[in-house]
């Protein structure tokens, strides 16, 4: 008899159907991660302003600047690169986990083994408990127990007999079959899955954000060139010719007005250049994979970087229930006898029913007790011998033992000439007519009574099982086992606080509708009248609109489908809101994609992890609750940068404008000038990468996606210091009374000036970092912070009385530097006034 595929009937289905694969997302090389780094738009406005940079070097002698620019552009590329490789690197070994592993299978009429990706349409194989089933097949032969939870989200059993369709990517629990493959590679419903997941994802929030602060700056930038420019070419055509028309008319005709116009073409690109914050892609990358170090000692491993700060946006969570909020196991939460006498532990029973109850679990199970772990067995039998693990005990008599079986429901073992039964209520219960009561009495069973206490129990969600003893062909029940699916005791506080962060969070589960809402009640998900439980047909039967109308409502989606994560996802993304999902099945990868936040859970599948941002390795709510806030601390800490570094443009920027007006030319030399691009990029992106996760944050609202990076308390933030900065510096420039003061010669006297610039970033630094008035609020926390501005006033020291030549310093009196200390720290009572004003009117 022929059985199974010749290799010439290989070749030909392999040509017609296809090979066992799919065709996964490609590893993303070092070149490829770079040249995704460059679309970065703050990137890009560096791009062009180092080529605008390098084409007027002939004319621009600020090699400082050039420098810095591509300093910034390779440190952050080079940082997000490798950090993202990383990532790359330690997932390729989920796409590839499951190729070499061999099956049995039937060619030319011989079992030979081959690995899965060598199967094809047509081949028979074997296939057993434990097993991975490797393609869509057909069974032939024998009987499977199914774990379809993977592909359905559905956490139960399937039992599959002859001619059953069982399906790629699930897992045998219990049985040995024969089976013939139907569709392989992308054509199983695995593949389809698969497929899905090469979809190009939207942009993150944080970059649609900055392609809008990128406009922002460009236009700063265009209009302060303008400025400068007019105010340069004003003080040399007009006021150098004291306004006199005649004069001016011969400049303009003289050959000097040429090299003017070269320099104010110089200085518009200089100025475009300054108004860029170059030190952000810098500080984002540092912020995004420090930040990465710290999520993962709290059991969250972030595969794109983006993606934590895409989380602190999240408008709704959309969270599976079994592995996620329950922990997956089952656990016996009392047993019931026909009297409806409960016990919550076995300790409490006693007597002669003690010695029947617990034979009856003892000998009635594939499960053993070994050195107090339980092995072996499925998780209906560990659950009942957690639950009398105290008083198990080795069995010493000899017993006949048949295992469940899918078509009569129940497993079977004889032993001391007694028959005990273990399974389905609905298959044992109506057979029995006696019961055994805690004295060990039999006695007559109330059925009507005691199915009506079932019923009320499994509409609260728990599972049923029957035990029963067979004497004389009568059924006497010993007991019904209440069991449940135990909730993680994280769970409620990591719901608690992202409810409290205002994300709605919804539960999508392939429970029955009362289960699901039971577990959804116990966890704080449902917890008003309002709150909505659907069903997947109900949730299918609304529109789009009314689920829309609906949405803050909508808590529950039971018996659901996996069409049904990836539609909701695309209805709340059309709503301009942010959507996180988390999810653990091959059944939850197109989802996880497409959702902005994707979180696989750690014990989930490699699908589900390939297509997600980030990976939950404790598999609990609350991980996700701190990754939320890290989310919310990265964006607040890119502001404060973003306000530090905009203060010192502006600040620059107007200096830049009033200065030609009043005869100030570039009063800070190259190589000050160079330590003053080190602090405001390499040293502030440092310090302000580490700012820390302040539990406040979860009590504010996520940001609407029309949110600006600039919004307006920074505005005028900025726009204070900035201004206040430039006329501070002016004033110190101009102003008899500072020169009277700071008696002394112009080298003397510029000294002093560069630090008054210097430190007046520095308490621009400390201002900036926090909304409240004490500008060394939790300053502590973040000691990276505190310990580099310190370094940073040493430095600025000893460049003071040591810098030389080289920086144009030649040391200040002690009361002059204190006084350039004090005129500095001016800054502080200015945004100590702006934040009382703006408290009380924003």
């Amino acid at each position: 008899m022929k059985i199974g595929l010749t290799d010439k009937e290989v070749t030909e289905s392999k040509n017609k159907h296809g090979t066992n694969t799919e065709k996964c997302q490609k590893r993303r090389t070092i070149i490829s991660l770079i040249i995704e780094s460059f679309s970065d738009p703050i990137i890009k406005i560096l791009l062009i302003a180092l080529l605008i940079k390098v084409l007027f070097m002939f004319q621009d002698f600020n090699w400082y600047e050039t420098l810095g620019i591509l300093i910034a552009i390779f440190l952050s590329t080079f940082i997000s690169t490798l950090s993202e490789y990383g990532s790359e690197s330690a997932f390729k070994k989920l796409q590839d986990e499951n190729k070499d592993i061999k099956y049995q299978v039937y060619r030319n009429n011989y079992l030979r083994e081959i690995s899965m990706s060598e199967l094809v349409v047509g081949d028979v194989y074997l296939i057993e408990s434990g097993d991975i089933i490797p393609a869509d097949s057909t069974i032939i032969s024998g009987g499977l127990s199914v774990n379809e939870s993977m592909l359905t989200g559905e956490s139960k059993l399937v039992e599959k007999n002859i001619k059953s369709k069982i399906y790629k990517g699930t897992t045998i629990y219990e049985g040995y079959a024969t089976c013939k493959v139907l569709s392989v590679g992308e054509k199983t419903e695995y593949g389809k899955i698969v497929n899905e997941l090469n979809e190009k994802p939207s942009a993150s929030p944080l970059k649609k954000r900055l392609i809008r602060l990128s406009k922002t700056i460009n236009k700063i930038g265009y209009v302060g060139a303008f400025i400068v420019s007019f105010s340069f070419l004003f003080s040399k055509i007009v006021i150098a010719n004291n306004f006199n028309m005649d004069l001016i008319i011969k400049y303009i005709a003289s050959k000097s007005i040429i090299n003017d116009l070269i320099y104010t073409l110089t200085l518009c690109v200089t100025t475009i250049v300054v108004a860029v914050p170059e030190g952000l892609p810098m500080m984002i990358t540092l912020v995004l994979s420090s930040n990465m170090k710290k999520l993962i000692k709290n059991k969250v491993l972030v595969r794109k970087m983006v993606g934590i700060e895409t989380c602190g946006n999240i408008n709704y969570l959309l969270t599976d229930k079994t592995g996620t909020i329950t922990v997956g196991k089952l656990v016996v939460s009392s047993v019931v006898l026909g009297d409806l006498k409960t016990f919550n532990s076995s300790n409490s029973i006693s007597g002669s029913y003690r010695e029947i109850f617990l034979e009856s679990i003892i000998y009635n199970t594939s499960s053993s007790i070994s050195k107090n772990i339980i092995v072996g067995g499925n998780e209906t039998d560990k659950a009942l011998l957690e639950f009398i693990k105290k008083d198990y005990y080795d069995k010493t008599c000899s017993y006949s033992y048949e295992p469940f079986s899918s078509n009569t429901k129940y497993s079977k073992v004889e032993v001391k000439n007694k028959t005990y039964i273990k399974g389905a209520y609905e298959i044992l219960l109506d057979r029995c007519t006696k019961y055994i009561d805690q004295f060990g009495k039999i006695k007559n069973l109330n059925n009507k009574a005691i199915n009506s206490y079932i019923n009320t129990l499994t509409k609260k969600g728990y599972r049923i099982i029957c035990s029963v003893l067979i004497e004389n062909n009568t059924y006497i029940l010993i007991g019904i086992f209440v069991i449940k699916d135990i909730i993680r005791k994280e769970t409620i506080e990591g719901i608690n606080n992202i409810k409290k962060a205002h994300i709605n969070v919804i539960m999508i589960t392939g429970d029955h509708k009362d289960t699901a809402l039971k577990i959804a009640k116990e966890v704080g998900i449902v917890s008003q009248s309002q709150d909505m439980v659907l069903t997947s047909k109900e949730f299918n039967d609304l529109s789009d609109n009314e689920i829309i109308k609906e949405l803050n409502n909508i808590k529950v989606i039971s018996r659901a489908l996996p069409t049904d994560k990836s539609r909701l996802v695309k209805i709340i993304k059309s709503c301009n809101k942010v959507v996180g999902m988390t999810g653990d099945g091959i059944n939850d990868a197109p989802a996880l994609k497409k959702a902005d936040v994707g979180f696989a859970i750690g014990s989930g599948s490699s699908v589900a992890k390939e297509a997600s941002d980030i990976v939950i390795l404790d598999n609990n709510l609350l991980s996700i609750s701190k990754a939320i806030l890290f989310g919310r601390t990265i964006f607040k800490s890119l502001r404060k940068f973003i306000s530090y570094q905009l203060s010192i443009n502006i600040c620059a920027l107007s200096l830049s404008i009033i200065g030609p007006l009043i005869g100030i030319n570039t009063p800070i030399t190259i190589t000050q000038m160079l330590w003053l691009n080190m602090i405001m990029d390499t040293f502030a992106g440092l310090a302000f990468s580490f700012e820390p996760s302040l539990k406040e944050y979860l009590d504010e609202e996520p940001l609407s996606l029309e949110e600006n990076v600039i919004n307006k308390s920074m505005f005028i933030e900025i726009i204070v210091n900035g201004l206040y900065g430039g006329l501070l510096c002016v004033l110190f420039l101009k102003l008899p009374i500072i020169k009277m003061l700071i008696d002394a010669n112009q080298k003397y006297f510029m000294t002093a000036y560069f630090a008054l610039f210097i430190f007046l970033g520095i308490f621009t630094a400390f201002s900036t970092r926090t909304s409240r008035v004490n500008i060394f609020k939790d300053v502590l926390i973040n000691k990276v912070f505190l310990l580099l501005f310190i370094f940073i006033l040493f430095m600025q020291i000893v460049i003071i009385y040591y810098g030389g030549s080289i920086f144009g310093t030649y040391g200040l009196k002690l009361k002059d530097l204190l006084f350039v200390f004090l005129l500095a720290s001016s800054s502080v009572i200015v945004n100590t006034i702006r934040k009382i004003i703006c408290k009380k009117r924003l």
